[in-house]
C-alpha cells in the first residue's frame, strides 16, 4: 500500500493555544509526581530517623531546619495544596458542573492562587507560632 503524503497529522503542541486549564492540568500531574518522589523520600528519611534514635533524629531536624530543608518542605506543601485544589476542581467537573467556558477559566485561575494562599497561610502559622 502506498503512503499518502496528504494524510492529516495529530494535533501538535504548537496547534493548541495555551490557557489556564492547561497549566492547571500540567501542575496537577507535576505536583502529584513530585509528592510521590520527593515526599516519599522525605517521609522515609523522617521515619528512619525516628527509628534510628535521638542522634539520627537530630540530624534530620538539622537538615529540615536548614534553608534547603525549608525550601523542600515549603515546596512539598505547595505541591500538596496545588494538587488538592486541582483535585477539588476535577471533582466539581466530574459531577457535571463548571464546564461553561468562563466558569472553567475562572476555576483554572483560582486554583493555583488558592494553593499559593493556602501555602503562605500555613507557613505563616508555622513560622509565627
Amino acid at each position: 500500500m502506498a503512503a499518502t503524503k496528504n494524510r492529516p497529522i495529530a494535533p501538535h503542541i504548537q496547534v493548541w493555544r495555551w490557557g489556564p486549564a492547561m497549566l492547571v492540568s500540567i501542575l496537577h500531574r507535576v505536583t502529584g509526581d513530585g509528592m510521590a518522589l520527593v515526599g516519599l523520600g522525605v517521609l522515609i528519611y523522617w521515619l528512619a530517623s525516628l527509628a534510628g534514635g535521638p542522634q539520627a533524629y537530630a540530624a534530620f531536624s538539622a537538615h529540615a531546619a536548614a534553608w534547603y530543608g525549608k525550601v523542600v518542605l515549603i515546596g512539598l506543601s505547595w505541591a500538596f495544596f496545588t494538587h488538592m485544589a486541582s483535585g477539588i476542581r476535577h471533582f466539581v467537573l466530574d459531577i457535571g458542573a463548571g464546564y461553561e467556558l468562563t466558569r472553567n477559566a475562572a476555576w483554572s485561575v483560582f486554583t493555583p492562587l488558592a494553593a499559593l494562599a493556602a501555602t503562605v497561610l500555613t507557613w505563616a502559622a508555622i513560622v509565627l507560632k
